[in-house]
This record gives C-alpha cells, structure tokens and sequence, in this order.
C-alpha cells in the first residue's frame, strides 16, 4: 500500500562534503573533543560574519546564552530583561546564573522585541529594584529585531545585549550580519536550524577577551598549568571535533539553505496571500530574514487550530507559535511588561513547513491542503 511521505517543519539538509571532514577527523583519530575541524569551523564562521568577528563554537546556543551571561558577569540577584516571544532556551540561561528574568513583549512589524517596552522596564527596575545586568534580544524565527532602537536603549543605560541569533544565521540587517550587531551574538546548529551540527551553538564576539574567557569556561575553566588546576567553576560546553566536521561542510551551502528557505516563504506568500484570514510577516525597510521558517498569523485561534489539524491528518507538520515565556508555568512568578502581541500572535499563529529540502511538490501539497480549508 503506498503512503504519502511525511513532511518535516524543519528537517536536517546535508551539502555532501560533511562526510569528507569527518571522516578526515577518524582518519586522523582526532575523536578527541578538540582538533583541526573545530579550528576550520571557527574560522569559516568568523570568514562568514566579518573580520572583526571572534567565534567559540560549543555544544549548544544555550551553552552560548550561558557563557554570555557568565562572561558579563551576571550572578544571583541580578535581573535580566529577556524577550517573551522566544523558546525557553534564550531565557533558562538566566536562572542558571541565580538571576531572575525580567520579560518584554513585542512590537507587531518583526514580532520581537518592543523597543518602547523595553525602557519603560528598565526604568522601572532602576526606581524600583536596580539596573539590570543584561538585554537578551532575539531574531525570532530569523527576522531581525529592530537593532538601532535597541541598542540605542541599550546603551543610553550602559546594560550590555545579548544577541540570540539561534534561528538568524545568514539573515542580515541594514547589510549587517546578524550575531554582530551587540556585545555578544550566539548562533545554533540544532537539527532544525538553517545549518546544523546534529546539536551545537556558537559563541560570537568582536571582543576577542570574551572569545577567549568562553572557550576557557567551555573547557572546565582549567588553569594554564602542568596538572590540573581550577580557580573558576568552569563547564564542558566545547564542540567536538567530529560534530565541527558537519559544520565545516554545512558552511559551504550556508547560502544556498538561505536562498531556499527564502523561496519557500515566497511560494506560500503567493499561494495563500489572497485569503483575508492569512497574514505573512513582511520585512521592514533594511531588513533580510533568512526565512528560517515561514510563519503565518490567521484571523483566530479557531482558524489556526483547523490548518495545523488538517496538515497533521495528512502527516504534515506545523507548529503553532511559541507560547510566550510570561505564560510559561516555569516563568508564571516572573515580572512581564506586555502589550498583548506575543499572546495575540500565539494564539492565531502557526509555523509551516520550511525545510530546505521541500521539493516543489511538498510545497503544493501543502498549500492545498490549506486553500481547501471551508473558513478561509
């Protein structure tokens, strides 16, 4: 009996020269954590991003987040303003350092973080508790967030930023890449990212000092010494020489997984614009997403809940929106400073297929399955 193939949200996309690197790295029996992939890595990423650039690759994005916050010096009692609408990973960081998050919704034109919300928050805490120690700003499902505004707040009130980029790798803004635009960038290679390691993130800094205490807290924070020898709690967050091979070859079509995510959101725009009941997130003037994964905003939860219903039936898988970090029960005793748009947004949004390895007839499929729906 035939079956129709399952579509993936985001499924992993080898470029064919991943196996070379990493066979290179058992051909030369460098199996152990550190060797000549992880150097190349480095190197393309910071060749990638501009030359003033500094990269650590490590184990995650959110070892990234951790060792940002580490490195600016984030402890117990300090708060941090984090963005709402984002996964769990760009705010459990926080609490790892005993610091408590403090939450900022979003503005409607990129849905991340609002730039207005963000200095009512900081002047709130600085009347009513203190400074707060750090910013972190996402570039939600790769969408860069309004940066000039940002970092203007930013450093009108000297907090340093941190820049979650785990889902903006090859988006840019006002020709600027993103991971370089703040004190601190973080990428990640997950599975379902724009490139992958199999698991895997970046540390990214133009302060070379920061790039070099990363990788010092990514290695158990061992002493320059002949034994072993520790004056810092460090942790094992390093990539391995193996998993660096994957991205060494995941680089090298770094453009092409960009060019055709960006593809698919255009097939859906056109396929699915005309209905009144669907909306698509348009980017501002100076703005390039990488279209990690294509997003749309219906007229109702009902209406949302019917798409990803049908696409499941069919073994298409969407996803909606992230839940907001402020409605998270982990985070429900959290300050939040809202405005409605991260709720709205989770309530009516869904995320489509958006694989770079979707052929013309997956996208098809899907888009009718869609256009047949009675409440459109």
């Amino acid at each position: 009996m035939l079956t129709k193939t399952k579509i993936y949200l985001s499924s992993p996309h080898m470029g064919g020269s991943e196996q070379k690197y990493v066979a290179e790295a058992f051909n030369t029996n460098w199996i152990a954590p550190l060797g000549p992939n992880v150097d190349g890595f480095e190197k393309d990423i910071e060749n990638y991003l501009g030359e003033q650039v500094h990269a650590a690759v490590l184990s995650s994005g959110t070892a990234a987040i951790h060792l940002a916050l580490e490195v600016l010096g984030v402890s117990k009692g300090d708060e941090v303003l984090c963005q709402s609408f984002t996964f769990s990973a760009s705010a459990n960081p926080i609490l790892y350092q005993g610091a408590t998050p403090v939450f900022i919704d979003s503005e409607p034109e990129t849905w991340n973080m609002s730039p207005e919300l963000l200095e009512i928050a900081i002047k709130d805490r600085i009347e009513k508790y203190k400074k707060p120690k750090a910013i972190i700003a996402v570039h939600l499902y790769g969408m860069p967030y309004k940066s000039r505004e940002i970092n203007a707040i930013a450093k009108k009130y000297e907090i340093p930023v941190v820049e979650d980029s785990a889902e903006a790798l090859g988006s840019t803004y006002f020709g600027k890449p993103c991971g370089t635009l703040s004190d601190i960038g973080i990428l990640s290679f997950n599975g379902n990212k724009i490139i992958t390691t199999s698991g895997g993130g970046a540390f990214i800094a133009a302060n070379e000092a920061y790039k070099k205490r990363a990788i010092y807290l990514s290695t158990q924070a061992r002493d320059n010494a002949p034994h072993y020898q520790h004056s810092s709690v460090g942790f094992n967050y390093r990539m391995s020489n193996v998993l660096a091979g994957i991205g060494r070859g995941q680089m090298e079509v770094l453009d092409d997984r960009v060019a055709a995510r960006r593809k698919n959101h255009e097939f859906y725009k056109e396929q699915l614009s005309h209905f009144d009941n669907i909306e698509f997130l348009e980017e501002p003037e100076g703005f390039y997403s990488n279209r990690w994964l294509t997003c749309i905003k219906t007229s109702s939860y009902e209406l949302r809940e019917e798409i990803r219903s049908v696409l499941l039936k069919e073994d298409i898988e969407s996803r909606p929106l992230w839940k907001p970090m402020h409605m998270q029960p982990v985070f429900e005793n959290c300050l939040h400073f809202t405005n409605g748009t991260s709720e709205d947004l989770f309530s009516k949004g869904l995320c489509l297929p958006s694989g770079s390895n979707l052929d013309i007839k997956d996208l098809k499929r899907i888009t009718y399955l869609i256009s047949k729906i009675p409440q459109l």
